[in-house]
């Protein structure tokens, strides 16, 4: 029976979180703070200054940490869904090419990177009502994984540029990465520009920018491999 009991607390103290995938657990995390937070801030809608990311006031020095919190919440149950459902299809697989270590460093980096530069462009230039159209209203707060999600693609187009990707919205139709994703980005911008949408245009952008930034090191150092990964896969 002590061994018993020595067993046991020797396993217990051993117990670990279950082993998901990298991109399984952002998932949940990204669910489990949309559920925390988007109710309580429809009743209270200052806790939102403490999530989502506002270029004036982190151009002010104000809430700092929401370069990082930003990319783990969502506008609502739509903007969740349809980003959750493209990281598990982008990320999965991408996380079994590069690993489990590097594609969350990857992810989170090129998530505050995106921020980062979102903050910058429409911090000094959303002032004019083109700037705005363009660029993103400064004072607007923005949520959302969209930036690391395109760095995600930005990784795919360099290292599988000629997979095939179709837009969710359009299952039956698709193009090669590296046509489809800038085709994607510039829709959007010129989409968002023209009516006005609130759509992290630049924080998109931005995340690309890092996949592809990212991807040829990877594709540098590792031209072996990629050169495999590529004949196995085109």
């Amino acid at each position: 029976m002590r061994n018993y009991r020595k067993y046991t607390r020797r396993n217990l103290s051993k117990r670990r979180l279950p082993q998901f995938s990298a991109t399984v657990w952002l998932i949940l995390i990204n669910i489990i703070i949309f559920f925390v937070f988007y109710f309580y801030m429809l009743a209270n809608p200052a806790i939102l200054d403490y999530i989502a990311l506002k270029p004036d006031d982190i151009l002010q020095g104000k809430y700092l940490w929401t370069i990082f919190t930003h990319m783990f919440m969502h506008g609502g149950p739509f903007h969740l869904i349809i980003n959750m459902f493209v990281l598990f299809s982008l990320g999965s697989f991408m996380e079994r090419v590069i690993g489990r270590k590097r594609f969350l460093l990857f992810y989170l980096v090129s998530g505050v990177i995106a921020g980062l530069l979102s903050v910058l462009l429409s911090g000094f230039f959303g002032a004019s009502e083109i700037g705005m159209r363009i660029f993103g209203d400064p004072s607007l707060p923005a949520v959302g994984a969209s930036g690391a999600i395109f760095a995600i693609a930005g990784l795919f187009v360099i290292l599988l540029p000629r997979v095939r990707f179709s837009i969710i919205f359009f299952p039956f139709f698709s193009l090669p990465g590296y046509i489809m994703i800038p085709v994607v980005l510039v829709v959007f911008w010129i989409l968002s520009a023209v009516g006005g949408l609130p759509i992290g245009n630049v924080a998109h952008a931005g995340g690309f920018l890092a996949g592809l930034v990212y991807g040829l090191y990877l594709k540098q150092r590792y031209a072996k491999k990629i050169k495999v990964l590529r004949r196995y896969f085109q």
